[in-house]
């Protein structure tokens, strides 16, 4: 029964530490959409997506290929239309009141950029390219995965190399992105990086290098990422300088974890602030100062959050 009890408090810690990172993945999210322009954003834009796929990755399994793939699509998918028609509604309502039309206003003609998403969808849709990437990218890992479950296969450099070039080919092709499915490739890539790092063995040393990479990338050293479009800065300089961050911020998530439950609950709550806080900003920024706008962007979707949980419509929406 004691060591029962241990696993399952050291089971508890694992998901507090998830819940930390994401909470200041989210936390960065918003600050360089309320910050648009600046040392601030660019700092944010170094790595703040990345940080998902990241912990996606490292939360991968192998999983049959059919069931986790319609588990996706249903799972994800729904929410993502859910809360894309909430909003859809909402700017019907908002921008009128404010005196202004709305964003889609040509039916049946806007139809289409809607279904498209990604580069389609910007102002208070901002970020709804990113769950089909992720999704996208988790459904193609877990078909190589399990092929070869150990990150660390050599067979692993077979498809990596030619996914990093058609990352980076893609992005200087072209920016357009149906349903963020241009940054796939890049997603991939950092779901492995994110598989691969815990069977590594962590050491001090590991901090120089890193925090020196990591500087570079914060620093505005390595030019940011904009994973929407496809934008990864200098060839493996930026991405690999937004993987350094993840990972010290990984490290300090572990060590803070006992006492950072406020971030933590932020974390449990970020996809909801995902879907959400960019219609916050965009409805808000013309009548309060940045530093109220972000905390109106973090909190209300944290209420909805709880809101949502505590009634049916999480069946819909989470």
């Amino acid at each position: 029964m004691e060591n029962r009890g241990h696993d399952a408090a050291q089971a508890q810690f694992r998901l507090d530490w998830v819940d930390v990172a994401r909470g200041l993945g989210i936390v960065a999210v918003v600050v360089g959409h309320v910050w648009t322009r600046g040392p601030l954003r660019d700092a944010m834009y170094s790595f703040h997506m990345p940080l998902f796929f990241l912990l996606s990755g490292m939360l991968s399994r192998p999983h049959p290929v059919r069931a986790f793939t319609w588990r996706q699509i249903s799972g994800q998918m729904r929410p993502y239309f859910a809360f894309l028609i909430l909003l859809l509604l909402a700017d019907q309502i908002i921008e009128p009141i404010k005196g202004n039309v709305p964003i889609f206003r040509r039916w049946p003609h806007d139809i289409g950029p809607i279904l498209l998403g990604g580069t389609w969808l910007g102002g208070p849709f901002i970020i709804f390219w990113f769950v089909p990437c992720l999704m996208m990218a988790r459904i193609l890992f877990n078909i190589v995965l399990g092929r070869w479950p150990d990150p660390l296969d050599r067979r692993w450099a077979m498809i990596l190399m030619p996914i990093l070039l058609l990352a980076y080919g893609l992005g200087w092709w072209t920016s357009a992105s149906p349903l963020g499915l241009l940054s796939v490739p890049m997603a991939f890539a950092l779901l492995w990086v994110g598989a691969a790092w815990p069977h590594i063995r962590w050491h001090n040393g590991m901090i120089l290098p890193l925090g020196t990479l990591a500087l570079l990338g914060l620093g505005g050293v390595f030019p940011p990422l904009n994973m929407k479009v496809a934008d990864y800065g200098w060839p493996l300089l930026s991405i690999g300088a937004a993987v350094a961050t993840c990972l010290l911020i990984f490290r300090l998530s572990a060590l803070a974890a006992p006492f950072a439950w406020p971030i933590a609950a932020l974390g449990r709550a970020s996809l909801v602030i995902m879907y959400l806080h960019g219609a916050l900003i965009h409805y808000g920024a013309p009548y309060l100062p940045r530093p109220w706008l972000l905390a109106l962007a973090l909190a209300a979707p944290f209420l909805a959050w709880h809101l949502l949980r505590a009634t049916l419509l999480r069946r819909i929406f989470l």
